[in-house]
């Protein structure tokens, strides 16, 4: 008699970062949506009750001593998965703006085995937020760029993805990750080390009182540095 399929162990990544007035809510809808999946939430050195409000509402919570930035945080929760034995990763950020829910839709790509990372595009999909203007031109401009390498993606910024063991083992060890914006970039990476790629329509949620991490003069930072980070990435 043939033997069963083993189903797939997911676990779910959230980098937080001094988000505890949204992390508990974010952290009790993915338990709805996967209530199998261990929640691992990387407390990115935040200087409210994150990792407390986390932990209440059911996470396993990992703590950085200081603020090491979104991609490291990303990086300590795939070495978490790893160590849970985990076949897939779900990602999402800790503010709310992605909708746990959507989480089968992300899920399937991987788990069908047609892709190593699937990415939830807000473009793809006819419902919920837009971004402003102005980064809505920057993510159309990361998209070229990351086309010119050979991968096509509407939404190379999104932080709502699932990875395969493949992928998020190789993220988990790459000296190349980059430990603040891990966007375009590692996607053009991936593509270069052959993952597949693909995206799945998400609807995404504005954050009300939110400061962005892109805020400030961070917008002219992330532009020069995504440019650089795509251009090293494409002669990977």
């Amino acid at each position: 008699m043939a033997q069963e399929a083993h189903p797939a162990r997911i676990a779910v990544v959230i980098p937080a970062l001094n988000e505890e007035q949204r992390v508990g809510a974010v952290v009790a809808a993915v338990r709805r949506a996967l209530p199998r999946a261990p929640v691992l939430v990387v407390n990115d050195g935040s200087s409210d009750r994150t990792g407390e409000e986390a932990r209440r509402a059911g996470a396993m919570v990992a703590a950085h001593p200081f603020r090491m930035g979104y991609g490291a945080a990303l990086v300590t929760g795939y070495r978490l998965a790893l160590r849970k034995g985990a076949d897939v990763v779900l990602q999402l950020d800790g503010d709310g703006q992605h909708d746990a829910a959507q989480a089968p839709l992300l899920l399937g790509p991987v788990l069908e085995g047609s892709a190593d990372i699937a990415i939830g595009s807000r473009f793809l999909s006819r419902n919920g937020y837009r971004p402003p203007l102005m980064r809505r031109a920057g993510i159309r401009l990361f998209s070229f760029l990351a086309s010119l390498a050979g991968v096509r993606v509407t939404d190379p910024t999104s932080g709502f993805r699932a990875l395969s063991r493949r992928a998020f083992s190789m993220f988990a060890e790459s000296p190349h990750f980059p430990s603040d914006f891990p966007d375009a970039d590692v996607i053009v990476l991936s593509h270069r080390a052959g993952l597949a790629v693909c995206e799945v329509p998400a609807a995404m949620r504005p954050c009300p009182g939110k400061i962005s991490m892109h805020g400030g003069l961070a917008p002219v930072y992330y532009v020069f540095k995504m440019m650089l980070s795509m251009a090293l990435a494409s002669r990977a």
